[in-house]
């Protein structure tokens, strides 16, 4: 596995560990289907959450939820609804958000975590 491959996957590691220290029930990791992947797909209180992890050794390259453009965010949406369809049971009398959780280090584990909740 790359060293950015490797990076990324423990960025998502973090990610999921934040999510659950804050009550997230994580129900998905890595999902996939013809329109692209979902990193992590939580649930927490009523709200079926959909997060985008972006890990980066630095911010030389601008930060990581500048990754996040509107066309990223449309793909995203799309994926939810997916996933909702795939999984109605989990999804059902949940509201859909979409949530970011952007970490900065050469070490995930000790990586700087941002987590925006509510991604417009």
């Amino acid at each position: 596995m790359a060293a950015k491959d490797e990076l990324g996957r423990a960025g998502e590691d973090r990610a999921a560990a934040h999510l659950r220290a804050r009550g997230y029930a994580i129900l998905d990791r890595n999902w996939r289907c013809g329109d692209g992947e979902i990193d992590i797909v939580a649930a927490v209180d009523d709200a079926l959450c959909i997060v985008e992890v972006k890990t980066r050794r630095t911010e030389l390259y601008g930060h990581p939820f500048e990754a996040i453009d509107e066309r990223k965010r449309r793909r995203l949406w799309r994926l939810a609804f997916a996933w909702a369809a795939s999984h109605p049971d989990a999804a059902r009398r949940r509201t859909i958000r979409l949530e970011a959780v952007g970490l900065i280090g050469a070490d995930a584990a000790t990586a700087s975590l941002e987590h925006l909740v509510d991604l417009l």
